[in-house]
């Protein structure tokens, strides 16, 4: 369809991330207890929420190919995974700062939230060596399939274990002394989960439209290369072929060579 192509995927990402970064920065209200620092917020937990939802994803299509055999479900769940992997290393980094202005440390390992997403990000981390281990391209599709499904179902289980763990240090946002967060910051995290998600389905599309018009430039470079000419055996002697070659030459070509039986005449 007209309207999903990735062009115009592109520019709505731009115009919702504009906008919400304009309402981050110009009218979402400062947190009482964290102040300035808390306006992270805005970014690390649509990136959180968006490399979570594209590991399970990546599952569904991972199942999709062991149904089918497709290799379209293939080439989506690796490139989901990609995607969130990237997304995934930003939310460490982002939360890395956030916890340094709220806790004083970069790091908290008594903090469940913080470990169990580490934890989804190495067991990811691990789709690439097990791939590219793989020579074969059928059995390479079908084993990180089914590691795309397995990890996948393991994305909600974590997140369940870790919402019912009784020590939770992890900033509370969403929650206030009134009883939620304020309609300005509701708005500017809509916005802004809506830009960062329109970012993370445009990435998607992009990378599958590069791995597709390489896939077939590389088919035409192929259609187009000319036939290599067979080379003689490693036995065959040179001048074996040039007389060959010479046998099937015209006669005009050949009149500088003195004819067949002239010598007996002579005789």
């Amino acid at each position: 369809m007209q309207l999903l192509s990735l062009r115009n995927i592109a520019i709505a990402t731009a115009v919702l991330l504009t906008a919400g970064i304009a309402l981050v920065f110009f009218y979402a209200p400062l947190d009482a207890d964290q102040g300035f620092i808390q306006k992270i917020f805005y970014v690390h937990v649509p990136l959180a929420v968006m490399a979570l939802a594209g590991f399970i994803i990546a599952a569904i299509h991972g199942i999709r190919y062991l149904r089918t055999g497709d290799p379209i479900h293939d080439a989506r769940s690796y490139v989901s995974i990609h995607l969130s992997i990237v997304f995934g290393a930003a939310v460490l980094i982002t939360g890395s700062i956030w916890a340094q202005a709220s806790w004083g440390r970069w790091w908290v390992w008594e903090e469940p939230t913080l470990v169990s997403f580490l934890i989804v990000f190495l067991l990811y981390s691990t789709y690439y060596p097990l791939r590219y281990a793989i020579e074969d391209r059928e059995r390479q599709a079908r084993y990180s399939s089914v590691f795309a499904v397995t990890a996948g179902a393991f994305v909600p289980l974590n997140f369940l274990a870790v919402r019912l763990a009784e020590s939770l240090l992890h900033p509370r946002v969403f929650a206030t002394a009134e009883g939620g967060m304020d309609p300005e910051m509701w708005l500017t995290l809509a916005v802004m989960f809506g830009g960062i998600a329109l970012l993370w389905v445009t990435l998607v599309r992009f990378e599958l439209a590069a791995k597709s018009a390489a896939a077939q430039l590389a088919r035409l470079r192929r259609l187009l290369e000319p036939a290599e000419a067979p080379l003689p055996p490693s036995g065959a002697s040179a001048p074996a072929t040039v007389t060959a070659a010479r046998a099937l030459e015209p006669e005009e070509k050949r009149a500088g060579e003195p004819p067949r039986g002239s010598q007996h005449r002579r005789r």
